[in-house]
């Protein structure tokens, strides 16, 4: 796993509505994207609404949260809709962005799948911190803390 800081991989992913996003349209934000395995299983769903319940603190901190998992606009559309979802969901089909930034790989058991990752990304575009193990329960706000931390840690350099 690279260590932080580096570049943010960019992309161009299709959201729940089929509407495109580019990483490039969140510069000058803070971007909380996070890689989950499959919208309405029990750890996404306790991860997604962990997210959920955070985004408003995350929103006052200027972070903008974006899901990305293989499942088609239609999976998300019932996800979100589900759960009440308060965040963009995008479609990475092929897996391409989830492998450029490090989020495919071998799981338990020995299969290959979509590794439960978390990556803060500054608004210059520079990932400043990854959860390379992500606890679905209150992970919300371990990413509030995480993002104050860094935050405070930036208006000082």
């Amino acid at each position: 796993m690279r260590q932080p800081p580096y570049p943010a991989p960019d992309f161009t992913l299709p959201d729940e509505s089929g509407m495109m996003h580019d990483l490039k349209e969140y510069a000058g934000s803070w971007v909380v994207l996070y890689f989950y395995p499959k919208d309405d299983t029990p750890s996404c769903t306790i991860e997604a609404c962990s997210l959920r319940d955070a985004r408003d603190e995350l929103a006052e901190l200027g972070a903008r949260v974006i899901g990305v998992s293989k499942d088609d606009a239609s999976a998300h559309e019932k996800f979100k809709a589900k759960h009440t979802l308060n965040f963009t969901l995008l479609t990475d089909k092929d897996a391409a962005v989830i492998g450029a930034y490090g989020a495919w790989g071998k799981k338990q058991f020995g299969m290959e799948g979509i590794l439960r990752k978390t990556f803060i990304i500054d608004p210059k575009g520079m990932v400043v911190k990854v959860f390379g193990r992500v606890t679905s329960l209150g992970h919300g706000s371990q990413v509030v803390d995480v993002l104050k931390k860094l935050q405070a840690a930036s208006a000082v350099a």
